[in-house]
This record gives C-alpha cells, structure tokens and sequence, in this order.
C-alpha cells in the first residue's frame, strides 16, 4: 500500500470514529458531485467527503488532515465561477452545507448570526419578513451558501449601490488549518483592536481557515422600487449612459448591462420576450427607498439623461411581476450564453468611467482573434462578464486563439485601472494571470499571509497563486 493510501485509510477511520452515518462518504458515486462546479467542465475527484455539522466537528477534521497530511478543499454549495472550491490536490472535500442555521436575527441591533450553510435566498427572505435587508445578490442566490459568499466576496446588482460582501461581515468565528478555533469581531460597528481578521478572511477564497459563524450586519428595507429597461442601438452608447447617470450624481440600486446575444440567449432559454430585445444593448436600471416622490424624480432624471445619451425609448416595469420578469431574464443570462457553447467567462472590472472603453476593446481584441464574446454584468460598479465562445471554432483555433485573447483582455483591463476579478475570485482557473495585476514582491507578500495561516499548505491547496 502507497504512503498517500496507508494515510487516506487512517484517515478515513479516525473520521469514520469522528462522524455519524452519512457525514462522510468515500464512494465514487456519492463523491462525484463535490469535484466539479460551475466552472467550465473542470473536475477533479476527491479522495473523501465529509459533512460537519458544528465548529467542533471541522476542527477536528482539520485536526486529522495535519495529522496524515491530507488536502482539505472547503465547499459550499459548488455554485463557484473560478474553481475555488475544487480539490485539484485530491485529499478531503470538507462540505458545510449541514451547517444551515441562522441562529439569530437581532432586529435591535440590525445584527444576524447565521451558519455559513445557509443559503443566501433563504436567509434575504427571513430577514425581509421583519423588515430588515441583507443587500448582496448574487446570481446564483437561490442556491449558493453564505459561506461562499464570504469566500469570494460575492457581490451582484445591488454592488452598486449597497456594496459587496465585505461591507455587511461583522465578524466571523473560523477554524484554523492546525484545527485551532478563533473568534474576531462581533456585533459591533466600531472596531480597531488589532489587526483586522474578519476582513482578511473575507475574500480569502477558503485558503486562509474555514468560516464556521458569521455575524451579519442589515439594514432596513426600503419600502418600494422602481425598475427602468432602456434600449440602445449601440454597446458603446449604453456604456456612455451609465457613466453619464452616476455623473449626474444618480445612485441607482441596480445598473445592469446586456448585449443583443445575452439578451437572446435568456429570451429563448426561459420563453419569454422583453420589449426591444431586439436592441444592440440595454440597461436594467433599478431606484428604491422609502418614498415614492423621490423615486420619480430620479426615475425622471435617468430616462432624460438616458434619451439624452441616444436611448431608443425608456420602459417602466410597472407592476411587481413585471419586474420579477426583467430580473429573471437578466439572472438568467449567465446560464443560457453557456448553454450556446463550450466557453471560458472571465470577470473583469475597471472604474466606472473606464467602461466604454473596456467594452471596445474587448470587442476589438475578439475580432482580432476570431473569436466570439457575449458581454453582461453590473455596469454600474464597472464589472462585466466577458464570456468567450468556441461556437464554430475549430479546437486548434480555438486553443491557440484563447490564451492570448484572455491575456489580452486583462492587459486591458489592468491598464484601465481594473483587476482581473470583480466578484468570482482567482481560484483555480485564474491564478496563472495573477503577475499581470501584481508585481511580485506584492505575491511574495500574499504568499507569506497564506504561510501564517497554512504553513503546511494543506488547506484548498493549488488556489490563487501561479504556478
């Protein structure tokens, strides 16, 4: 027997020993789905799954994991765009999606404690019903898991105007990859004891230690909201029109930004139709607050700076399902353009002013190298999913033609002010592009941060950095 499977099998007992019944599996079939995820057609098989249901639980397993020195790949619900949660080094899946609770909802302090197995819909949907608001709205919201969110950061429309993850993490409990347990922050919006961990693990992408507790930090709900669709003969015209609505100091909720493909390839996936579908381009724009006055007044200022822009018309959604509608067409639109083809979608984000530009020249960088790209996103905070197409292509073409496109884009991208990854994170699938963004003695840093926590390199090793 291999020295990696005398290890998996002592492993595997202690674990047995540690878990009751279904909370860990080792069988091909029950493993399959936790080595893939929504990246592509990337799979990695693990050696064993298992399923914790509290912070004594992980820590233990973390405990076992150094102890036979075995990878442990932390995973939510694998609704991740960048590999993040993959274990491309085999070893131990570590799922929390057993730890589903949201154990508090402190409507004094506009404070929740939840699990990070909770499902990002459920717990909108618990707070929503006494009147509070957690703003971060992912695509994916009705499956993927708190945890994961605050592993990627995870952002979406209301990015915009609410801000991302980050801004609503009050402080987390999290286990360490030597099984220690610690606690930072708290219900508290004032803190500046110490070196702020809670933030540090936010966005660390599962590398750093594993997220057991969040505290939430919400806000009151506004009352109503009002939902614009604003079609446009030209990508570059409405990429001018955001701009110019944020320069009139418009702050919309939502900002959203679809070309004619995207717009089709929702339409025909769903079975429905918007108005102007047909248009090169539109923008889903979204107001809300308390007060309805104030709401058409900057419902009113938009259309005008809209039409002012060249906009072919200005749409009100007028009723509660016809926004549910425009929301559902436009939430769909990352699974129906890759339902077109195989593909590769990239994440980028440049300051607001910097959008038009981007979206030439990723035109133009497509055109260059045969190849197709379809373009989404939130363009009012300046991040646009790129989606390149193989379509007709051939898989030589299509192989020599992709990586120097995707470099290409990113060079862009970093050039006009942006980064690599607006909310998808580095992962598995991004991290050779990572010097394109940093030098290296910032790397040498990051690696250094991940050596503090991780000096064994165990935990969702293969993630982040180059090669």
């Amino acid at each position: 027997m291999s020295e990696k499977n005398s290890a998996l099998q002592a492993a595997k007992a202690e674990l047995q020993a540690l878990l009751s019944g279904t909370s860990l599996k080792s069988s091909a079939d029950e493993m399959e789905k936790y080595g893939s995820d929504e990246t592509e057609d990337l799979f990695f098989a693990p050696d064993l799954v298992v399923l914790p249901r509290t912070t004594e639980e992980v820590s233990e397993i973390m405990k076992i994991s150094k102890r036979y020195g075995l990878p442990v790949t932390p995973r939510g619900a694998g609704t991740g765009l960048s590999g993040g949660a993959l274990p491309v080094q085999g070893g131990i899946v570590l799922s929390l999606e057993r730890m589903n609770q949201i154990l508090e909802i402190d409507e004094n302090n506009l404070v929740a404690v939840v699990q990070p197995g909770v499902v990002t819909e459920t717990f909108q949907t618990q707070v929503e019903a006494v009147g509070l608001f957690y703003p971060p709205d992912p695509a994916s919201r009705g499956s993927c898991m708190l945890g994961g969110n605050v592993a990627e950061c995870s952002g979406g429309p209301r990015a915009v105007k609410y801000g991302v993850t980050k801004d609503y993490i009050l402080g987390v409990e999290a286990v360490l990859p030597n099984g220690d347990i610690i606690r930072h922050g708290g219900k508290l919006f004032k803190n500046v004891t110490g070196y702020n961990l809670t933030q540090l693990l936010v966005g660390s992408e599962g590398t750093l230690a594993i997220v057991t507790e969040i505290i939430i930090r919400l806000i009151p709900l506004p009352k109503f909201r009002q939902t614009l669709l604003i079609p446009f003969d030209t990508l570059d015209g409405a990429a001018k029109t955001v701009a110019a609505i944020f320069k009139q100091g418009l702050i919309p909720s939502a900002c959203e930004f679809m070309e004619k493909d995207a717009i089709r390839a929702s339409e025909k996936h769903l079975g429905l139709t918007l108005p102007y579908g047909n248009a090169e381009a539109l923008l889903l724009v979204e107001v809300d607050g308390n007060r309805t006055d104030v709401l058409e007044e900057q419902r009113d200022q938009i259309c005008e700076v809209a039409m002012n822009e060249g906009a072919r018309d200005v749409v009100l959604a007028d009723t509660s399902e016809k926004q549910k509608e425009v929301w559902r067409v436009r939430r769909a639109t990352g699974e129906a353009v890759k339902k077109l083809s195989i593909y590769k979608e990239e994440d980028t984000v440049v300051p607001r002013f910097a959008l038009p530009e981007l979206v030439r020249g990723v035109k133009e960088i497509a055109k260059r190298h045969g190849i197709v790209t379809i373009c989404y996103g939130h363009a009012g905070d300046g991040n646009i999913h790129v989606n390149i197409l193989k379509m007709e292509m051939s898989d030589s073409a299509w192989n020599q033609s992709l990586p120097s496109a995707i470099e290409e884009i990113f060079r862009l991208t970093v050039a006009l002010g942006g980064t690599l990854s607006g909310e998808h994170g580095i992962g598995y699938s991004q991290k050779r592009y990572m010097p394109i963004a940093f030098k290296p003695q910032e790397l040498t840093l990051m690696k250094q941060v991940k050596k503090a926590f991780d000096p064994d390199g165990l935990l969702n090793p293969g993630k982040v950095f180059p090669d």
